[in-house]
């Protein structure tokens, strides 16, 4: 059992044991009252990584008694499946339990594939639930479709998690209770931070953690898990340069600190001294180009242009000619107005998405391409610019948990001053609006 991984160990053997999705398994919600009366349609699970798809499929087959049988869409093909069918006619022949199939992955089948499903669930043969993390609209054929309930799976919140955690923490025999662990706050929020929403990521950080705090100590018992121990568990190591390689790295450290100095001879220098030492033209430009967008970027958004262009023709050239473009390059980009307004936007942008984890996307601004997403609110109340004066809506465009959030801060710089006079200018209007509204 120890060598069984704590995120299989703890699976769920009971729906009171299974930890969010209330607005299916509440009272009263749809999961609920089909139980109740012991029935079961087929089902489409559609969901992201670590909700619990496969969990509930199995724990639904065992409350109406019924066979569970695994496939894979990713493992499996149309023999496996064959074999299965024909087990289950077996079955019921001989007056045996109906069929549940569990498709895993279901959305990797075609639609070729997906066609073999169709007799079999409407002749009810099989009660098929089907596990998806993309969207059934755009993957399922519509006849399958038609034939199951489908059912939106949410990520984890952080009360559902938190759980997961104090459950491992205690419990003896499944879970982590034998080591008599004890944990920080601060580390099970950092925990439930990088899960994002996921149970499995979930319970295998805290297995690695646990695992480190156990290591600490001589008998391995009444070990804490502190913040550190979950940085050190979590980490993604990135991997080291060479060190025979230091000079390369100090000299393209001084041409792009030169270039952000707007030293053009130094730049030039430097750009010279690697060209001469057989630096691949390639690796250089390249690193114009991210430069073009960390340092100057909408202060003159002509730069990433001059920069992929200047790649270009020394393709085209070849050396030695070649090099004279990216030396014009080098030079425009030393001589350019410099901003890191992007850079700095970008990062905190990056900084929010590790924080908050995949938040939602507002309903009103989602696509709604067929009926089960209007259906599911996709688009409502959504306004569309053009229908407003200076094509400015009055709607928010982030998740509620970002509402306010501004990243981009363009300086007075370049053609960044046009940008921040235009969008302080949007900004007013919005203003105006709101304080009409609340007036």
């Amino acid at each position: 059992m120890k060598h069984v991984p704590l995120a299989e160990r703890l699976r769920p053997r009971t729906l009171e044991e299974f930890v969010g999705q209330d607005h299916l398994l509440g009272p009263n919600k749809i999961l609920h009252s089909l139980l109740s009366r012991g029935t079961l349609p087929s089902l489409i699970l559609w969901g992201p990584p670590g909700c619990g798809k496969t969990t509930l499929a199995r724990l639904l087959a065992k409350m109406i008694d019924a066979n569970f049988v695994s496939f894979s869409a990713v493992l499996s093909g149309i023999p496996e499946l064959r074999t299965i069918i024909q087990e289950a006619k077996d079955t019921k022949k001989m007056g045996g339990p109906r069929t549940v199939l569990f498709v895993d992955e279901i959305h990797r089948f075609n639609k070729a594939q997906q066609d073999a499903f169709l007799p079999h669930v409407e002749s009810g043969l099989i009660t098929l639930i089907g596990a998806t993390t993309e969207n059934p609209s755009f993957e399922i054929i519509s006849p399958l479709l038609s034939r199951c309930q489908i059912l939106t799976l949410n990520r984890l919140d952080r009360k559902a998690l938190s759980t997961l955690i104090e459950r491992a923490i205690k419990d003896k025999e499944r879970g982590l209770g034998r080591l008599e662990l004890s944990i920080g706050p601060d580390a099970t929020n950092l925990l439930v931070e990088k899960a994002d929403g996921d149970a499995r990521s979930l319970l295998n950080f805290l297995e690695l953690s646990a695992e480190l705090a156990v290591s600490q100590l001589p008998d391995g018992k009444g070990a804490k898990i502190t913040l550190e121990i979950v940085e050190e568990a979590i980490q993604q190591r990135l991997l080291r340069y060479d060190k025979d390689g230091e000079e390369h790295f100090n000299i393209i450290s001084a041409f792009h600190k030169s270039l952000r100095g707007s030293d053009p001879d130094a730049a030039l220098y430097w750009l010279a001294r690697m060209l001469s030492a057989g630096e691949d033209p390639h690796y250089i430009a390249r690193r114009m180009v991210r430069f073009a967008s960390e340092d100057i970027g909408n202060a003159d958004p002509q730069a990433l242009s001059v920069a992929l262009n200047a790649l270009s023709a020394f393709d085209f050239l070849g050396k030695p000619e070649g090099e004279l473009a990216l030396a014009q390059a080098a030079l425009y980009l030393a001589t350019a107005p410099k901003s890191n307004a992007i850079y700095i936007a970008y990062g905190e942008a990056v900084a929010d998405v590790k924080k908050f984890g995949t938040l939602p996307v507002p309903l009103h601004i989602r696509n709604a391409p067929t009926k089960l997403m209007k259906d599911l609110g996709y688009g409502k109340g959504y306004k569309y610019a053009h229908d407003y004066k200076d094509a400015i809506a009055d709607q928010e465009h982030m998740p509620s948990e970002l509402r306010n959030r501004i990243y981009y801060k363009p300086t007075t710089r370049g053609y960044e001053k046009i940008i921040k006079d235009r969008l302080d200018k949007w900004r007013k209007i919005l203003a105006k609006r709101k304080a009409m509204k609340s007036g």
